[in-house]
């Protein structure tokens, strides 16, 4: 079987938008992982970016199941002795809305230049809100 190599202009890209309201951190952070990749689609190649746009609204509403509001913690290192910051997902959402968004979506992406260029395919807003209405986006269903 021979690789699928794709040449950039030839990809065709769609934007699609999420609304994370009432929906589930973790499944919210793989659907669009998925989409960022471009695993729905036929010419889906590991190595090149042949993925979508994604659009996240309400990032600041989505939920996490059982005792995660208090139990989640976020970690975070000055680099310097003594410098481990610890805060759980309830003051981190109120702190910065995307956040806890940001950190799932770049944990389902490759850990390489590939992946850090995927992760500047999604745009998080923490209300409704958004300039990307001239993109024309489609809506994007998540069980």
């Amino acid at each position: 079987m021979k690789t699928i190599f794709v040449k950039p202009q030839e990809v065709e890209r769609k934007w699609y938008i999420v609304d994370a309201a009432g929906k589930r951190l973790g499944r919210v952070a793989a659907k669009v992982a998925s989409i960022l990749r471009g695993k729905h689609k036929p010419i889906y190649t590991p190595h090149q970016e042949v993925g979508d746009f994604v659009i996240i609204i309400n990032a600041d509403k989505v939920v996490v199941t059982g005792n995660k509001r208090k139990d989640k913690l976020y970690y975070h290192h000055s680099g310097q002795p003594g410098g481990l910051r610890v805060e759980s997902f309830e003051k981190v959402i109120q702190r910065k809305p995307t956040y806890p968004l940001e950190v799932a979506i770049k944990g389902m992406l490759p850990k390489n230049r590939l992946g850090r260029k995927l992760f500047k395919n999604v745009k998080i807003y923490a209300g409704e809100a958004h300039p990307h209405g001239a993109q024309k986006p489609e809506p994007l269903q998540i069980p």
